[in-house]
């Protein structure tokens, strides 16, 4: 099927499944040293505008909270001892969002990616269904949007600057109206690319300074 217009149905959810599947998963490796595992869920939905499109879940973070304040984020979070990725990523949907779904609505991960905060993060697909219950918690989300996929594989959504703290580039989004930046956008990306039938590595974009801490 073509994946121009992405309609949120049955054929998209084998679709995302399948290159999900077929995605040579890197693992961060030698990278990963010492640094905490996390997981964060690129939730799939349908868009809220009755198009019958296909969207994800961005958050943006809390202003009360300690790290990370007021930043765009997908939900997500440190996994807990003994904990699974995917069980690490769909408790923090319930956590964060209220949103409850089943092992089985996890299509796939996509690559670790190091943070400066010192996590390891793993992305993980979720399919959540059309009309997913969401209830913000407010201690750590102060808002859910739904973005179409349309927008991650538009040509200008990306691009990358320079910064004097490091010789790497910073990857940035431009969504909604909003600059979007690492590691979030990083992850949204390397999605975006994989709808697009590419496979790009971004675990070596760099994030902005004031997302190190």
């Amino acid at each position: 099927m073509s994946l121009l217009t992405y309609p949120f149905d049955d054929a998209l959810r084998r679709e995302i499944a399948g290159r999900c599947a077929a995605f040579p998963r890197l693992p961060a490796g030698e990278a990963a040293r010492g640094l905490k595992p996390a997981a964060v869920a690129i939730t799939l939905v349908e868009a809220e505008d009755g198009s019958g499109s296909a969207a994800f879940l961005l958050t943006r973070r809390a202003a009360g909270l300690r790290a990370h304040r007021n930043q765009w984020a997908l939900p997500g979070g440190r996994c807990d001892h003994g904990e699974t990725l995917i069980a690490a990523a769909l408790r923090e949907l319930r956590e964060e969002i209220g949103l409850t779904v089943e092992r089985d609505a996890a299509l796939g991960m996509l690559d670790d990616y190091p943070s400066r905060s010192g996590y390891i993060i793993t992305p993980v697909v979720v399919w959540a269904g059309s009309n997913p219950r969401i209830r913000a918690n407010p201690d750590e989300v102060a808002s859910v949007h739904r973005i179409e996929l349309s927008e991650i594989t538009r040509p200008d959504v990306v691009d990358f600057i320079s910064i004097p703290e490091s010789e790497r580039r910073v990857v940035r989004l431009h969504i909604a109206g909003a600059i979007i930046h690492a590691p979030t956008a990083a992850v949204i990306y390397q999605f975006g690319e994989l709808l697009a039938g590419r496979t790009t590595r971004v675990a070596e974009f760099e994030q902005p300074v004031f997302a190190w801490k």
